[in-house]
């Protein structure tokens, strides 16, 4: 009910039609779907505390419009042809396109939010604006991280936090925000929705390589074929002895090596270093965390049970 909510909030937006080429891209993207779960903990959130659905629209619609302009320069930058099955806004256009529609796209952000009349509209401006600053840092660790081979499982931790979890963060609280929660809710709430991203990334990470490809919805190894700094290959480079480590760093450089088996020898250097079992250990660590603060709200169980549940399907959990 919610999707439908937001898919057709999305759908309504009007678009001015001059300068040609600005926001027909802005159109594509956001007509591409996509699992919307950022309005959907907004709306989520707000409902905690009696707010009507359409009350949080904008905000709703103001947060997926930036996590979709985040995505324009995210392809652009890697350099990907694809997005959702579809071409690429500078593979379909240009790179010039991408840049211009995509900052198009915070600025509109941030007009949809300001939109959304509330008696904290100030607080969740710092909110959004902070946020969006904080994801900037968590892409330059990103890219930083590329040229290194020593980094550690608590710089990733930050910089998944910084690039994923505070925008999930974010959304939840703004619509505690909305809705005129307490503070000490909204608080709890932005936490818990952190732990969920920091869970659902190291997951994402767990499944690319040891995950069913029909399941996962693409092929596994990709993060190894393309030597990705995550949590996997981190603790592996530290838990490695010399020559382990040697090998490891031989095997992802080595560019003629055929990609099935590189996967392969891989995974292999992975299991014998149990990292596996690190990576579940750590996934129901943060499970656990976020389940604790959720409990920690002035609400009873009965009302913040959908928005766990809605938590629970991201990760695939059983209740």
């Amino acid at each position: 009910m919610l999707l439908q909510t937001i898919e057709q909030a999305l759908a309504q937006v009007p678009y001015p039609t001059r300068p040609e080429g600005l926001y027909e891209p802005i159109e594509y993207v956001l007509s591409m779907g996509g699992k919307r779960l950022r309005p959907t903990l907004l709306l989520l959130a707000h409902g905690l505390y009696g707010g009507q659905p359409e009350a949080a629209l904008p905000a709703a619609v103001g947060i997926e419009t930036y996590h979709n302009h985040t995505l324009l320069h995210d392809d652009l930058m890697d350099r990907a042809d694809m997005r959702r099955g579809k071409p690429t806004v500078h593979k379909k256009w240009n790179d010039n396109t991408a840049v211009l529609s995509g900052d198009t796209m915070l600025i509109m952000a941030f007009r949809h939010i300001m939109d959304c009349p509330c008696r904290r509209q100030a607080d969740v401006l710092r909110l959004f604006a902070r946020s969006a600053q904080e994801i900037c840092e968590g892409q330059q660790y990103d890219v930083n991280f590329e040229s290194r081979t020593d980094v550690t499982e608590a710089e990733y931790i930050e910089m998944i936090r910084l690039k994923t979890s505070v925008l999930l963060g974010c959304a939840v609280q703004m619509g505690a925000l909305i809705a005129d929660a307490p503070d000490a809710d909204c608080d709890a709430l932005y936490r818990f929705a952190e732990k969920v991203g920091l869970a659902f990334q190291l997951q994402d990470d767990y499944l690319d390589v040891y995950g069913d490809p029909k399941v996962f919805g693409k092929k596994i190894g990709g993060d190894i074929l393309c030597g990705k700094k995550t949590f996997l290959l981190i603790n592996a480079l530290n838990r490695a002895d010399a020559d382990t480590r040697s090998r490891l760093l031989q095997l992802l450089a080595d560019s003629g090596c055929e990609p099935e088996a590189k996967i392969q020898a891989v995974t292999d250097l992975y299991n014998r270093l149990d990292i596996p079992a690190l990576t579940l250990e750590a996934i129901d660590r943060y499970y656990a965390e976020a389940r604790t603060e959720l409990q920690a709200l002035s609400l009873p169980q009965e009302q913040w049970q959908p928005l766990w549940d809605y938590a629970c399907s991201l990760l695939g959990r059983n209740k």
